[in-house]
C-alpha cells in the first residue's frame, strides 16, 4: 500500500464527471507510486547504511566491483566485505558475528549456516566455479595434468581439505587416481595462489577465477577431472541481518543481469 493510501481523507461531495475525474487521477498517482517502489514495494531510496557481506575469498574481485556499483546506485550506503575461507566465515556467523549477507563457495558450507537457522529463507545458487592448476608464468615445469603434480621435487600447494577449494581438489585428485602430498595446506584459495606468485611453490590447485584475476603473475592449466569437482556458490540473507533491506538489495544486484555479467567476465560459470 502506498503512503498516500494511509492518509485520512475528508468526505467530499463531488458529483458527476468531477468525481470520476478525481478517482481516475488518484488511481494513477497510486499506480505511479507503486511502480517507483518496485517489486518489493520499497523504493531504492529506502536503502541506507552499511551492508556487511561475508563472502568466499574467490569472490573478492567480482564482489568488490559489485559493491562499488551498489554504493553508486544507492547513495549514502556502504558495503563492508569480509573475504575469507567459507568454512571460517560460516563458523563466525553461527557464533553470532553480525553480518547481512553470506555468499559461500559450496552448498556444504552454506548448509552449516542454514542448519543453524542463521539464514533467512532458502539460499540461491548464483554462480559455479571449477579448478585449474596454477603454475609460474610460462609453466616452466611443463605441467599438463594432475599426474604431473606428483613429479619428484615439485612443490605443490593445496587449500585445506575443510574449505571448498580443498574439498574440490580432493575430489578431482581422487577422480584422477592421484595421491598427492603438498608442501602446505592453505586456509583459502588466495593463500594457495599467493604461494605460487611468491615462487614458494611450483603449482597450486585453485579456482580458474583466481588464476584469471592474477593476470600474468601465474599461468592456468586445465585438466579434465575438474569437471568432476564443480562448486555451486549459494548466497543468502542472514536471519539476524542488521540491515535486511540493504542485504536483499545487494543479493538482487548479484543475481541481476548486471551482476551476472560481472561474475561471468571473471570466469565464473552460470548456475
Amino acid at each position: 500500500m502506498t503512503r498516500s493510501a494511509h492518509r485520512t481523507r475528508r468526505p467530499l461531495r463531488i458529483a458527476g464527471a468531477g468525481a470520476v475525474a478525481l478517482l481516475v487521477l488518484s488511481a494513477c498517482a497510486d499506480s505511479d507510486a507503486d511502480a517507483e517502489a518496485g517489486p518489493s514495494g520499497s523504493s531504492g531510496n529506502d536503502i541506507s547504511g552499511t551492508v556487511t557481506v561475508f563472502a568466499a575469498a574467490s569472490l573478492k574481485e567480482s564482489f568488490t566491483k559489485l559493491g562499488e556499483r551498489f554504493e553508486k546506485e544507492h547513495p549514502g550506503t556502504k558495503v563492508s566485505f569480509n573475504f575469507s575461507g567459507s568454512d571460517s566465515l560460516a563458523a563466525s556467523i553461527t557464533s553470532g558475528a553480525p553480518a547481512d549477507v553470506f555468499a559461500a563457495a559450496s552448498t556444504r558450507t552454506m548448509k552449516v549456516v542454514t542448519d543453524d537457522g542463521a539464514a533467512a529463507g532458502t539460499p540461491a545458487t548464483f554462480v559455479r566455479n571449477r579448478l585449474q592448476i596454477a603454475t609460474l608464468p610460462g609453466n616452466p615445469e611443463g605441467i599438463e595434468s594432475l599426474k604431473d603434480l606428483t613429479a619428484s621435487g615439485l612443490k605443490v600447494v593445496l587449500c585445506d581439505k575443510e574449505v571448498p577449494c580443498g574439498s574440490a581438489a580432493q575430489t578431482a585428485l581422487t577422480a584422477a587416481g592421484v595421491e598427492l602430498t603438498p608442501v602446505s595446506y592453505e586456509q583459502d584459495v588466495k593463500g594457495a595462489l599467493t604461494k605460487v606468485q611468491l615462487k614458494e611453490a611450483d603449482a597450486a590447485l585453485v579456482y580458474r577465477t583466481d588464476v584469471k584475476a592474477a593476470g600474468d603473475k601465474v599461468e592456468g592449466v586445465d585438466f579434465p577431472e575438474s569437471a568432476k569437482a564443480v562448486n555451486d556458490y549459494p548466497i543468502a540473507r542472514l536471519e539476524d541481518a542488521p540491515n535486511p533491506s540493504g542485504a536483499q538489495a545487494f543479493i538482487e544486484l548479484v543475481r541481476s543481469p548486471e551482476g551476472r555479467q560481472v561474475l561471468t567476465s571473471a570466469g565464473f560459470l552460470k548456475p
